[in-house]
């Protein structure tokens, strides 16, 4: 059941009671509202659009990469490798190349090189063992397909750390414009004091 707190009436007042605010914050005719105060609303406004627009943009990222790493993967397929060179000792080196011949379209072979990224699993074999590979649409190797989870994955990290950084970024940009207003503000408080200090001293 919605309860009062949780209507959408409620939630759509409280929406508009937030604009009435920053309205007034920047255009209210406030005596004590100094024109720095309508400087710093401006600033929050214009950094809060910026950062919505941040959010909007590092989800686009983060989907564009989605579907990117989707349709390289759908592009793979398998086939088997025949080595021409034996695979290395896993205890020497974690990284290493491996000659290899793999059937190509009409008939053919190919040869190439195998890493440790295309065929991971391949140590300390023997000349002509047939392994395993993914090949993909000009029939060179590639990494293995990420599963799902790990593209969604990937995903969502990126849109974070792009989120988080233009936030950052924003945040930053922010706490400079506070300290370059809050000197002129003491300034402007300094230049009134020193024309209405003396008076109200000159009393006692």
């Amino acid at each position: 059941m919605t309860g009062p707190a949780t209507s959408p009436s409620f939630k759509g007042h409280r929406l508009i009671r937030a604009v009435h605010r920053l309205a007034r914050l920047l255009v209210g005719r406030n005596p004590l509202r100094r024109p720095y105060d309508r400087i710093e609303g401006a600033v929050l406004l214009t950094l809060a659009v910026a950062f919505l627009a941040a959010m909007a943009g590092a989800s686009l990222v983060g989907a564009h990469l989605y579907q990117s790493q989707r349709a390289a993967d759908a592009g793979l397929h398998r086939a088997t490798a025949i080595l021409i060179q034996g695979g290395p000792d896993s205890r020497l080196t974690s990284a290493w190349e491996v000659l290899a011949r793999w059937p190509a379209p009409g008939g053919r072979e190919q040869s190439g090189v195998l890493t440790d990224v295309d065929a991971p699993a391949i140590t300390s074999t023997a000349v002509g063992t047939r392994v395993p590979v993914w090949l993909n649409q000009d029939d060179e190797p590639a990494a293995p397909p990420s599963g799902r989870v790990i593209i969604i994955t990937v995903a969502l990290l990126t849109a974070i750390v792009t989120a988080g950084g233009a936030a950052l970024g924003l945040l930053i940009c922010y706490g400079l414009c506070r300290v370059a207003l809050d000197r002129r503000r003491l300034a402007a408080w300094e230049s009134a004091w020193t024309s209405t200090g003396p008076r109200w001293t000159s009393r006692r």
